[in-house]
């Protein structure tokens, strides 16, 4: 039976969006509950990584500039007078104003480390010694700091000072050189270098620099390359190539156009079904719910000019009928072949509500939205959504007052634009 989920609108102590779904378990408060992270990343990489962290239990505040804060906050289209992708990517967050260059700015950011676990951030690299505020200094106040740096290259090379994005760091590392069909490179759809060559790597090396810490006793200095983390998701085909030699391009392997096996193919409406039947009996299975018997020969798994042939007959075939009557007439079928689907069909999607990964909430100036829900699911520690994303320096007075800092020291740190 599909689960239903009503709007919940978090206040201010906001419980669990998720809640009904942990009930029962050992623990209510995340497994990084308890660990303070300072995140002075913007745009995409830093604050994906500092997300998947907050939704686990950690204390993030994101440090913003006074002016612009998070660039991101700005772009369209907005939900109320928000970025939508500031609200997706920021909840769970407390947002701190201030300015690093002002002496003032420097002297809280550094009281802050004091009692910190983690200062993440994705500056070029050398602005953060520039300020002052470099790992080599700061782990000077509070040894078992981790600290952790996301660069499109990395800390050294010839190209650590360069300027790029996601589009030439999957160039530079090869996945852009082969992702694609008939000699073609094509761009992908999400950005796999900033998100998983970069946040979701700086995540997995935050926590295990914690967990060393803990056996070793202090902290450390982690260089999170961009270009290096999705370098490593050529695995296949670097192991491919060892092993036969041939340089990889677009539509030349089994996984990226090169099969008819594992491909997609258009339907009679302009939708699309994808088909991944690479096992035999997936392929066999594929072969008798479209009553083609004939296509079930062994070589339809072997390269060659057979696989053209076997891929227009295929298209033909998809072709004949809309995806909806393709989705009914393979929907019992165990043979890897499902619809590409929209975003708004995703959201709707049985599997999608049924994992709990549309959150539907409610916030007292937006109104309804939903918010992504939390991928990992875990039996004792559950990730939870806790907050909305944070106005600009919502949270700028509590942080500073858990500090020590009077109504009229903040005023003073206002109007000398430290806050």
């Amino acid at each position: 039976m599909e689960e239903t989920q009503e709007a919940v609108q978090l206040p201010l102590s906001a419980q669990s969006a998720d809640k009904k779904h942990t009930k029962g378990s050992k623990m209510t408060t995340g497994a990084l509950s308890g660990f303070k992270v300072l995140d002075l990343s913007r745009l995409l990489p830093g604050p994906f990584c500092s997300m998947l962290l907050a939704d686990m239990g950690a204390d993030v505040i994101k440090v913003e500039d006074p002016k612009l804060g998070d660039y991101i906050r700005w772009w369209p289209p907005k939900i109320g007078k928000n970025s939508g992708f500031h609200v997706v990517l920021n909840r769970n967050k407390r947002s701190l104003t201030l300015n690093l260059k002002a002496p003032e700015g420097k002297e809280i950011f550094r009281k802050l480390v004091k009692d910190a676990d983690v200062v993440l951030e994705g500056f070029r690299p050398g602005v953060m010694r520039k300020l002052g505020l470099d790992y080599e200094t700061l782990k000077e106040l509070n040894p078992r700091l981790v600290y952790c740096a996301i660069t499109g290259y990395g800390c050294e090379g010839p190209l650590a000072l360069k300027a790029g994005h996601d589009i030439n760091y999957l160039a530079l590392n090869g996945v852009l050189s082969y992702s694609g069909k008939d000699g073609q490179p094509t761009l992908t759809g999400v950005q796999i270098a900033d998100l998983g060559g970069g946040g979701l790597l700086a995540a997995f090396s935050i926590v295990t620099a914690l967990l060393a810490r803990e056996r070793l006793g202090t902290g450390q200095f982690i260089d999170i390359s961009m270009t290096d983390g999705a370098l490593t998701w050529n695995c296949l085909r670097w192991g491919k190539f060892l092993a036969d030699g041939k340089v990889p391009s677009p539509g030349d392997d089994f996984l990226n156009h090169g099969f008819a096996c594992y491909n997609i193919y258009e339907t009679r409406d302009g939708r699309h079904m994808s088909l991944g039947a690479l096992e035999p009996q997936f392929w066999k299975a594929f072969c008798q719910t479209a009553g083609r018997p004939e296509w079930e020969q062994p070589h339809y798994f072997e390269p060659g000019p057979h696989q053209k042939t076997l891929q227009e007959e295929i298209a033909a075939f998809f072709k004949q009928k809309t995806q909806a009557e393709w989705i009914e007439q393979f929907k019992e079928s165990d043979c890897c072949c499902e619809p590409i689907l929209n975003l708004a069909e995703v959201m709707d999607n049985p599997q999608t509500q049924a994992r709990r990964m549309v959150v539907e909430l409610v916030h007292e100036s937006w109104g309804a939205y939903k918010q992504l829900g939390i991928a990992p699911k875990f039996s004792l520690t559950p990730g939870s959504i806790r907050t909305h994303a944070p106005e600009l320096g919502e949270h700028t007075d509590q942080i500073l007052e858990s500090l020590q800092y009077s109504r009229e020291q903040l005023k003073t740190l206002r109007s000398k634009g430290a806050i």
